[in-house]
């Protein structure tokens, strides 16, 4: 089928799904019109279907490679071999589960949020569907799901690192309170230059560091500062957690659970989450309370084309969903459509931290995310119900609306934090 007829096709689709928009508490939203429709030509077609096979190619090299200890759920989304999770288990449970075979391999609890994680085993001779189906045979009211993974979405182009523009930056503005964003990532690598005035608390990996691009991209857009370069908050602390560690299992909803209970325990009001998956009964849960208690989650909508099923985090309720735009404000074709956009952000024609020491040219909605995260993270203070909507709200004010008017299904609200693009060109000499 050819991508203009692909792309007018998802579009009337998602059209019809405008009234389930999401809404957060004490903010009130309006209808969402359907997108306006944007003309692809074929070489536009053919980019738009590579940038949105990358996760899926991703997806499958990774399992080829780690067949003893990935496997997939019926969707084909990758999932831990032979682990089961479930969300706070009585005894009675765990007891029918150890008498059919499974091991309580780990266990977690988020004291504050009432949550108690349980990783079960199943027997070796079990596949990983029989086992889900038998826990949930076994305990209909309980909560058990796979133990998916989740991926970063977007790409770096790195360039040279020689040369770096002398350049005046603004200086920050000064803020009513210490200024906290959390980040659920990889590892972050703070002997970058762009952190050398910063404050990165870490977590995860036990006693070591394993940085990663993907992370220090994300990280440098938030608090990140040297010579040109400016994040949007570079007088911030970041509270960054490592869920990969350089396995291949990374990424896990239980390594999230496990970051987001060291968040809440620093009562970081503002996690960003950069990371994709499919819909996963647990980590649902786990948001919806996160969310309740008052901590505001900014995701990325992904970049799996407009047409793709919705990915998550950020279509779960009331989280925070990002798009990504271009330097002249144009959504980017693969990014994600749907009632899940609240934000659009710069996603393209950026500069972020790079490899090496060097600075890359970063396009996907993961960089979008941490603009609109960071943007939030100065009008709270602390983990708040109240604070939380009234800083969306602030935000949303201050959108531009780009599109159809009033809120939609391709720029959500509108656009926030185009002033802090860093334009590649203007940072680096070629």
């Amino acid at each position: 089928m050819p991508g203009p007829i692909r792309l007018l096709i998802a579009l009337t689709l998602m059209a019809s799904a405008a009234g389930a928009q999401i809404r957060l508490p004490g903010v009130t939203l309006p209808t969402l019109p359907g997108p306006a429709l944007q003309t692809v030509d074929p070489l536009q077609s053919a980019s738009l279907d590579r940038l949105s096979d990358a996760r899926h190619l991703e997806i499958r090299r990774l399992i080829r490679a780690n067949r003893q200890s990935i496997d997939t759920d019926p969707q084909g989304e990758p999932v831990i071999r032979n682990e089961i999770l479930a969300l706070s288990p009585d005894e009675a449970a765990l007891q029918a589960a150890r008498s059919r075979g499974f091991i309580v391999d780990r266990e977690q609890l988020i004291a504050a949020l009432n949550i108690h994680l349980v990783v079960l085993r199943a027997p070796p001779q079990m596949s990983v569907h029989t086992a889900l189906r038998a826990l949930r045979e076994a305990d209909p009211g309980g909560g058990y799901d796979y133990n998916h993974l989740y991926f970063g979405g977007g790409a770096l182009s790195d360039t040279s690192a020689a040369a770096i523009q002398p350049a005046e930056t603004a200086a920050p503005r000064a803020a009513q309170f210490l200024i906290r964003v959390g980040l659920i990532d990889t590892g972050v690598d703070v002997s970058h230059p762009v952190f050398s005035a910063s404050s990165v608390h870490a977590w995860g990996c036990g006693n070591h560091t394993v940085p990663a691009p993907h992370g220090t991209a994300v990280a440098s857009l938030m608090i990140g500062r040297s010579g040109a370069f400016q994040g949007v908050q570079p007088a911030a602390e970041l509270y960054a957690a490592d869920v990969y560690c350089g396995r291949p299992t990374g990424g896990a909803v239980d390594a999230l659970v496990a970051a987001f209970a060291w968040l809440v325990q620093e009562r970081v009001p503002v996690i960003n989450v950069s990371l994709v998956g499919p819909k996963n009964v647990l980590l649902e849960r786990v948001i919806g309370e996160l969310v309740r208690a008052g901590y505001i989650i900014v995701a990325a909508v992904g970049n799996d084309g407009p047409a793709a099923p919705a990915l998550y985090p950020a279509s779960y309720p009331n989280v925070v969903g990002v798009t990504a735009v271009d330097a002249h404000d144009r959504v980017l074709l693969e990014a994600a459509r749907g009632p899940q956009v609240m934000f659009a952000a710069p996603g393209a024609d950026l500069a972020a931290a790079g490899a090496d020491h060097s600075y890359a040219v970063v396009r996907g909605t993961s960089f979008a995310a941490p603009f609109v995260a960071a943007l939030l993270a100065a009008r709270v203070g602390t983990p708040n119900p109240a604070e939380a909507a009234s800083a969306i709200d602030a935000l949303a004010r201050s959108a531009v609306d780009l599109g159809p008017p009033g809120r939609d299904l391709t720029y959500g609200i509108g656009l926030v934090g185009a002033s802090y693009r860093i334009d590649p060109g203007a940072l680096i000499h070629k």
